[in-house]
């Protein structure tokens, strides 16, 4: 993901929340990092669900702010995880697809 790209998010979650600029782009650039490293370094299986549930947990704990407004940011950010999840899928077909198939 470009850097265009998650100022592009960031700006757009910014506009749509009540966070601050600084706020949301912590919460985005943690998430999509821990979904990169994820992808480039773990072997195990996942579905997209529980992936995502753990990039949010990951960054609550990384960034000490609150569950519910990570929830949101990374919500009203879904968009462009989806589109780093459907890139590092086709970059790591064995990682990100669902384990009992």
């Amino acid at each position: 993901m470009t850097e265009n790209e998650i100022n592009r998010a960031v700006q757009y979650v910014t506009a749509t929340t009540s966070y601050g600029r600084e706020t949301v782009a912590q919460i985005i650039r943690t998430g999509l990092a821990e979904l990169a490293a994820m992808a480039a370094s773990s072997s195990r299986h996942f579905t997209r669900e529980t992936l995502l549930e753990y990039v949010c947990y990951w960054t609550i704990k990384r960034t000490a702010l609150p569950e519910p407004m990570v929830r949101e940011v990374l919500g009203c950010a879904g968009r462009w995880l989806d589109e780093l999840y459907e890139t590092l899928a086709h970059e790591h077909q064995g990682l990100l697809q669902d384990p009992d198939q």
